[in-house]
């Protein structure tokens, strides 16, 4: 049976961990909710159903895999220019959408790292690669939710003049 390269290891341990967020999924979801609450930093996220936002959550931590390693930015970006304007719809202000992408993120760290141990020096490499994918895919989150945000503002503006 033949070993596996530096690389190729470092890219199993990627896998394990994206695999291992999905699969907890739920409970990801449910700490996220209940951060996003109680911050003093999104509270109009009140006026977003709880299921609503906990639906889209989940989705995050489920399909992670997909998102990293298939690469579909056109999915991403879509995704997330409608999830920028439905907060605007809902009146949720800028800086509390793109609070609640970092709250994401630091809720998928605080999990990784819980579940990573630190004796795992081998697996350490893998664990970098991770963090820089799951970088790449919340820049890019917030990039595109605050264009569909923006987008749908100048939408309503222009409605509005044109009345």
């Amino acid at each position: 049976m033949a070993r596996l390269s530096g690389k190729e290891s470092d890219m199993m341990h990627a896998y394990r961990l994206v695999r291992l967020i999905e699969a907890h999924s739920d409970a990801l979801a449910n700490s996220l909710l209940d951060r996003v609450q109680h911050s003093p930093s999104t509270r109009s996220y009140d006026k977003v159903p709880t299921e609503e936002l906990r639906q889209r959550v989940r989705e995050v931590y489920a399909r992670l895999g997909e998102w990293l390693l298939g690469r579909n930015e056109a999915d991403l970006e879509r995704r997330y220019r409608e999830i920028g304007a439905r907060r605007y719809r809902q009146q949720v202000p800028l800086a509390e959408l793109i609070w609640a992408i970092v709250l994401t993120k630091e809720t998928l760290w605080q999990y990784v790292s819980w579940e990573t141990l630190p004796d795992r020096t081998p697996e350490v490499l893998g664990e970098i690669e991770l963090v820089n994918l799951v970088g790449q895919f919340f820049d890019s989150a917030i990039y595109f939710a605050t264009a569909g945000y923006d987008e749908a503002r100048v939408a309503d503006q222009v409605a509005a003049n044109s009345r």
